[in-house]
Order: C-alpha cells, then sequence, then structure tokens
C-alpha cells in the first residue's frame, strides 16, 4: 500500500485525498436526505421578510401569505439541491481524476472524462433528492391522521399566514401546510402539536414545550 502511494504523483495523491473527503461527506448528506434530517440544515432567510411584511402591514391577506411560503420553500429546495448535486459532481469528478491518472490517461483527457462523471453524478442526484422530496408532502395522503400527533415546524408560520408542518402522515414523515388558531407567528424549528384538520391541505397547531 505504501509503495502504491509512494508512487503516486502529487497531483494524484490531492485527487485521491479529496475524493476520499467528498466521499464521507457526501455520504452524510444522503444519509441525512433518507433520514429527513438534511432539510433542517438549510438556513431559511424568512425572519426579516416575513417580520417585515407583517410590521408595514397586518391587512395582507392569506394568499399573498400563502405566495410567501411558497416561493420560500421553493428557494430552500433548490438550495439544498444545489449543495447536494455539487457535493455529488465533486465527488465523481475527484473519484474519476484520481483513477484515470493512476491508470496513466493524460491530464486533458482524465479531466474531460471526470468531468462528464460528475455532471451526470450532479443531475442524477438532483433528480433523486427530487423525487426524495416530493414523497415527503402529503399529496393525496389522509393528513386526518396527523391530528394530535407532535411534529417540528419545517417553514416559518408568519403572522396571520400560513407554514409547513414536519410531522407522520399515515405513518410517513410528511410536510402539511399549517395555520395557528390565533393567527400567532412560530419560528421554524419549533415543537408544534396539529389540533385540528382545517381543510384538505391544512391543519392548525399549537407550539408545545419539549
Amino acid at each position: 500500500m505504501s509503495e502504491w502511494w509512494q508512487e503516486l504523483s502529487q497531483v494524484n495523491r490531492g485527487f485521491y485525498c479529496a475524493a476520499a473527503f467528498c466521499s464521507v461527506f457526501f455520504a452524510w448528506q444522503m444519509i441525512s436526505a433518507l433520514i429527513g434530517l438534511g432539510d433542517s440544515d438549510v438556513d431559511f432567510d424568512t425572519d426579516v421578510d416575513a417580520d417585515g411584511i407583517g410590521d408595514a402591514d397586518h391587512t395582507y391577506d392569506e394568499f399573498e401569505h400563502g405566495a410567501e411560503t411558497d416561493a420560500t420553500e421553493t428557494v430552500a429546495a433548490f438550495k439544498m439541491l444545489s449543495v447536494r448535486s455539487i457535493i455529488a459532481f465533486f465527488t465523481l469528478f475527484t473519484w474519476g481524476g484520481a483513477l484515470y491518472l493512476n491508470n496513466g490517461s493524460e491530464m486533458g483527457h482524465a479531466m474531460t472524462l471526470s468531468t462528464i462523471w460528475g455532471l451526470a453524478g450532479m443531475g442524477s442526484v438532483a433528480g433523486i433528492l427530487y423525487v426524495l422530496r416530493k414523497m415527503t408532502h402529503t399529496g393525496t395522503q389522509r393528513i386526518a391522521s396527523c391530528v394530535g400527533s407532535r411534529g417540528t415546524l419545517y417553514l416559518d408560520i408568519p403572522e396571520n399566514g400560513s407554514g409547513e408542518v414536519r410531522v407522520l402522515v399515515s405513518g410517513v414523515l410528511s410536510n402539511v401546510k399549517a395555520k395557528t388558531s390565533d393567527g400567532s407567528a412560530l419560528k421554524a424549528g419549533t415543537p408544534v402539536k396539529v389540533m385540528r384538520l382545517l381543510d384538505d391541505l391544512t391543519v392548525e397547531v399549537t407550539s408545545v414545550s419539549g
């Protein structure tokens, strides 16, 4: 093993080290995505926007609040897809570079093939995570089954507006549109209890301790 390592060029060693680092980071990101933890990594920049809008004009109707929430969710999803896709790109790119150089390929040829592998991995991971995200949304699931359950706010609930709560729906961890009973604001990450079903896609929640 040591002889093999010593025979490698400095560039090839760098690629192997980078590939090992990217692989660990990539594995951690994918595992967190599968068990539903990774989305909490995103820093939702909603504090200023949501609060500022609420302070400026409390008469915004629910359509406007809903549009703001949908836009925030879309940006957050794009951020996570972008980060994980980029990690996937560098993971395959560095492994490709290490292996192609190790097999004696010229630098230019190795970089070209590695880039192709990286782009393919980037697209594949983006597609996989997009499907996973869709699977966590309730869609036609029976939302009523989550009434009485506890969950965690996934997206801020602005004053007199709606956000999202992450809760079990028919045994599946899902994101459900949520509002508070008194129209008060709640921050993402707040533990809540689902009190009742407001409509086919929306539940009423209240904050709980612990």
